[in-house]
């Protein structure tokens, strides 16, 4: 799923509190011109409105006239302009509330709205230009995605000396795929070339790539079944524009991508707002989470120590969204040596292909033991399991932006090497503590292409209730199982 993250948006929010500072600046500004040097006094009550009608027109027209779009990549002559315009609007639409107020507000304040709004062009163009400095500067510095980028030999320099001079979005450019000629191992403008149209695909599914960035000229050969493999994968992919209809079927966006327009093709994509939400969701809950698991863990670490000697907390290296590899942290619930005796219960597993690891009678879980007459006992590690408290510590994962509440499962090391094209499709959003397949019977299901296809059915149909949902079952089937015991 293609998810820009809540960076736009924050930037957008940035611009914006800095605008209202500056017009509350100038306000300030012309309040002590209009006491000094104009013969007329506004009653207080007149500057009040006067300041609330400002602030809140200039909240509406940057909402509604997209102020902001773009605006890292604005030179100095189109920020000024921007600046104009957005200054017009703001004077136009407080004219209008100053008319609906009726004409004794009017009188004698248009000269003083005036001098605000000219004064606040200056301030706002100078805060605008600081602000942007530092904000690239700050993206060049962090760099939070990874990009691939599928070209021709005679494109690729141009194509990335562009995406470099116009990196407003902070991503970094993973690696180079050259459709037309094996140039794997040499670089390109500081870029290492990784592979060629037959061995992309393979690079892709072992790397972190969170997109693909497309550049083919209109009579080059389009290597559309390399597209078609990405698209599988569930990769965001950004295809420069020129015939649409060599682009896939899923859910498409235009927009820029360094200085240039292409169509974004993904499993779905997610609108900014939704993103804050479930970014807004993740934040309380990992904040509560955590407060909960900082209060199990003075009974549960004792319990833990006592039964098994070793650290309280089990962490073990997963594989997160698009490939990007992240600590995961559980209560711990095995022994100490449960990873060394994993390849030895292999033939036990109940999971096809050994694409997840799921056995019946695990005997490396604290306290799991097998009585005489078949029946198990689950002891201690598996009384955390079932109630899935062992699950919590992953709280601070979702804290720390590796985890979602709610997701797809993080697969092993070992499981991610065993991937195929289409399974990598599950990792297209960030994995979560729970998930669509986790509440749809997880002890049932043991066909893995089954635990794909309901992760890919989540990331196509994702929305906030869905969400919401998932959550609920999570809570009902957990009581249920604490019921049960």
């Amino acid at each position: 799923m293609y998810q820009k993250g809540t960076r736009g948006l924050i930037q957008h929010l940035y611009f914006l509190i800095s605008d209202i500072f500056c017009m509350n600046i100038s306000f300030v500004f012309t309040y002590f011109v209009a006491r000094r040097f104009l013969s007329y006094k506004m009653p207080g009550e007149d500057y009040y409105k006067l300041i609330i009608i400002l602030n809140v027109t200039a909240l509406l027209v940057s909402i509604f006239s997209k102020a902001y779009n773009n605006i890292l990549e604005r030179g100095y002559w189109r920020e000024l302009v921007s600046v104009f315009t957005y200054s017009v609007l703001v004077f136009l639409v407080a004219l209008f509330f100053y008319y609906v107020l009726g004409e004794s507000f009017i009188e004698g304040i248009r000269n003083r709205s005036l001098i605000t709004l000219m004064f606040f062009m200056v301030t706002s163009y100078c805060a605008r230009i600081c602000a942007k400095k530092v904000i690239r500067k700050r993206l060049k510095n962090k760099k939070n995605r990874s990009m691939l980028v599928v070209t021709t030999k005679a494109n690729a320099r141009q194509t990335v000396q562009k995406l470099l001079k116009g990196d407003t979005e902070g991503f970094t450019i993973a690696g180079i795929i050259i459709s037309d000629e094996n140039m794997t191992g040499k670089f390109i403008e500081g870029v290492e070339v990784v592979g060629d149209e037959k061995s992309a695909a393979d690079y892709v599914c072992r790397r972190w790539v969170d997109e693909v960035f497309v550049d083919f000229q209109r009579d080059e050969y389009y290597p559309a079944e390399l597209i078609s493999e990405f698209e599988t994968m569930g990769l965001a992919i950004h295809t420069r524009i020129f015939d649409t209809d060599k682009v896939g079927k899923q859910s498409q966006i235009v927009e820029r991508i360094g200085g240039y327009s292409v169509v974004t093709t993904s499993l779905n994509y997610a609108a900014t707002w939704q993103l804050v939400v479930k970014r807004l969701a993740d934040i309380i809950g990992g904040f509560i989470g955590c407060i909960i698991t900082g209060i199990l863990f003075i009974f549960i670490a004792p319990m833990i120590k006592i039964k098994s000697p070793g650290p309280v907390f089990f962490k073990q290296i997963r594989v997160g969204k698009n490939g990007k590899k992240f600590e995961l942290y559980k209560f711990r619930t095995m022994y100490t040596d449960a990873e060394d005796r994993k390849q030895e219960l292999m033939d036990k597993n109940r999971v096809k292909d050994g694409m997840m690891f799921k056995i019946e009678y695990d005997e490396r879980i604290i306290g799991c033991k097998k009585l005489p007459d078949g029946t198990i006992k689950k002891g201690l590690g598996g009384w955390l399991r079932a109630l899935s408290i062992d699950e919590c510590p992953q709280f601070l994962n979702v804290l720390k932006g590796d985890m979602s509440l709610v997701g797809t499962r993080p697969p092993t090391l070992d499981e991610w090497e065993k991937y195929e094209l289409h399974h990598r499709a599950r990792l297209a959003i960030k994995p979560g503590i729970t998930g669509m397949w986790q509440v749809s019977g997880r002890s049932k299901i043991t066909d893995f292409e089954e635990v794909v296809k309901l992760d890919t059915q989540y990331i196509r149909e994702w929305r906030i209730i869905l969400d919401i949902k998932i959550l609920f079952k999570t809570v009902v089937s957990v009581f249920k199982r604490e019921g049960s015991m």
